[in-house]
């Protein structure tokens, strides 16, 4: 989904969660119970729709994924990393949580509940698949909802903006190392041409094309305001782009998940562990280095928040519509409101331990 980054980083105040956001596992739970029925009625269609594929890339869902990215990378100011050493120990604890910590936490996270806590209730082969859907969420911190989580804890603004600016940039040449390595260390094979290329599709042309985009409407009309009216005209489109892939990944997995409904609760367990516990760490990292609240809210939440989008399209890319990995990073789609309307809660009550 696609979040006004440029409307985000010019209010000062606190707005309300737009409706779509704050009902989003209402959203997903209604689409995943759509694409559970659809996928029971009319198993041939998603048949179709699955073999619709070109080098390992399904056509329909790399639409879908261009509709949910794409509106999000024209949000995205690069020219916010002049002011990159404005607030340099939020940075750091971002650049050290999101890119030195988080990806490996998940991955250990993975190994630890199901090679061995849930290893008796699945197969060696399903472990490692939910365990590659982890570790393509972990590898990527938030790039549009932080936006919200940022204004509802009356985060600074222009921070976030240069926290997730940097985190874009940071994601196009680390993101495959880190999936790679940590793939390879878990014993999962590794696909590097279909990974580099997933990187190209979902992250690299995006980016490219958000880039240009804005670039094109703000020499146009010489103001940022046109960057948010063309963003919120895309939002209905991201929005349908969201759930229709939500809608296509459990009609072609429904047989697996009727047949174990107790599955979705596992993959999440690691999962709300994962989003707790590295919030934590990077909150009590800025409380110990005495970083103002404004600063230190969206701080934490921008690594406790998923790019679940990437994760989602790379996760077809490399295992299959019909994966477990791909499960996994729907299950993350699920479980991250609640969480993050958790977390924000918990950091507007304890503001006042941090610097003003």
């Amino acid at each position: 989904m696609s979040v006004d980054a440029n409307t985000s980083a010019n209010t000062s105040e606190p707005g309300g969660i737009g409706f779509f956001e704050k009902w989003l596992s209402i959203w997903v739970a209604l689409s995943i119970a759509a694409g559970l029925i659809l996928g029971e009625l009319f198993p041939s269609l998603f048949g179709t729709l699955a073999a619709l594929e070109y080098a390992h890339v399904n056509l329909v869902v790399a639409v879908l994924i261009w509709a949910m990215v794409y509106p999000m990378m024209v949000s995205v100011d690069f020219s916010s990393i002049s002011h990159v050493a404005d607030e340099p120990k939020g940075l750091l604890i971002t650049l050290v949580v999101n890119w030195l910590i988080k990806p490996f936490t998940m991955a250990v996270l993975g190994v630890v509940f199901f090679k061995y806590l849930f290893a008796d209730m699945m197969s060696a082969a399903d472990a490692d698949s939910y365990i590659a859907g982890l570790i393509l969420l972990g590898a990527a911190p938030c790039t549009a909802m932080v936006f919200v989580w940022s204004q509802l804890t009356r985060g600074d603004a222009n921070y976030t903006l240069v926290q997730v600016s940097v985190n874009d940039l940071i994601m196009v040449v680390a993101y495959a190392p880190i999936v790679g390595l940590l793939l390879g260390v878990t014993d999962i094979p590794v696909p590097w041409d279909t990974l580099i290329l997933s990187v190209v599709l979902y992250v690299v042309v995006p980016l490219v094309a958000g880039y240009l985009t804005r670039k094109a409407l703000v020499s146009g009309s010489k103001t940022d305001e046109a960057v948010a009216e063309f963003t919120s005209k895309l939002k209905p489109i991201s929005v349908i782009g969201l759930l229709a892939t939500v809608v296509l990944l459990f009609g072609f997995q429904g047989g697996v998940i009727l047949s174990q409904p107790i599955l979705i609760a596992l993959i999440a367990i690691p999962l709300l562990l994962q989003s707790y516990g590295i919030f934590a760490i990077a909150y009590v990292a800025a409380w110990v280095m005495k970083v103002p609240f404004r600063i230190a809210a969206p701080c934490a939440l921008i690594g406790t928040s998923n790019f679940f989008e990437l994760a989602v399209a790379v996760a077809i890319g490399l295992f299959g519509l019909n994966s477990g990995a791909a499960l996994a990073t729907v299950v993350g789609v699920l479980v991250e409101v609640p969480v993050m309307l958790s977390l924000v809660a918990f950091a507007k009550r304890t503001r006042q331990h941090f610097p003003a």
